[in-house]
């Protein structure tokens, strides 16, 4: 039996190919299928859904863009493309590729991530809150609602875990929160949201 090594992207092909499918990301040029269930993505539209409320509702200048992709400014071959994310509108205006593409290369642009959680949990768990703390994100929410992490990262027994990171000196200090807790967002302080709130059914 022959192993075959993945094939290797850049991040140009990566953005010909896949850029509008939402299945797909790339790390370190090797393509990620991301795996996305109905529950999945309907846990992701409730976070965008109550997040948008609190866009409008605070009157911020910011957006959920339905789509978008992050490349990160030091990895060459990596495009992020996170469930749910809120941009800053004024600092739109000086992402290089955004006219034309749905893609962020400055950090600055963005106030929040928010990461369901798939089979591919190591990378919400340990690349992501390493690239989003480099790119000085303010707040990175990792939503693991079907308990998939390792134990490390949500103990055990394994549960439905919503981990809330706050960047504080360039380093994420993480909260994690479980069915019935009130979870607490440094961004949005009136936001008044529960693990439960945003099972699937």
């Amino acid at each position: 039996m022959t192993y075959t090594p993945p094939k290797i992207l850049t991040f140009e092909e990566f953005i010909a190919q896949y850029g509008d499918n939402n299945r797909y990301e790339l790390i370190d040029g090797e393509l990620r299928d991301m795996e996305p269930t109905g529950p999945h993505e309907a846990v992701a539209g409730s976070i965008a859904g109550r997040i948008y409320v609190q866009i409008f509702n605070e009157n911020f200048n910011w957006l959920v863009p339905k789509t978008c992709l992050i490349k990160p400014p030091a990895a060459e071959a990596t495009a992020l493309r996170p469930d749910v994310i809120v941009l800053d509108k004024i600092e739109l205006s000086k992402e290089p590729l955004w006219q034309k593409q749905p893609v962020i290369c400055n950090g600055s642009t963005i106030k929040l991530v928010a990461e369901v959680v798939s089979t591919n949990w190591q990378d919400d768990y340990a690349r992501k809150v390493e690239e989003y703390a480099f790119l000085n994100i303010p707040e990175y929410w990792i939503v693991d609602f079907r308990g998939l992490g390792g134990w490390q990262f949500i103990g055990n027994p394994k549960q439905p875990t919503f981990t809330a990171c706050h960047l504080v000196n360039g380093v994420y200090e993480q909260q994690q929160y479980r069915l019935g807790d009130t979870i607490y967002s440094y961004l949005f302080p009136n936001l008044k949201l529960k693990l439960d709130d945003i099972m699937p059914n």
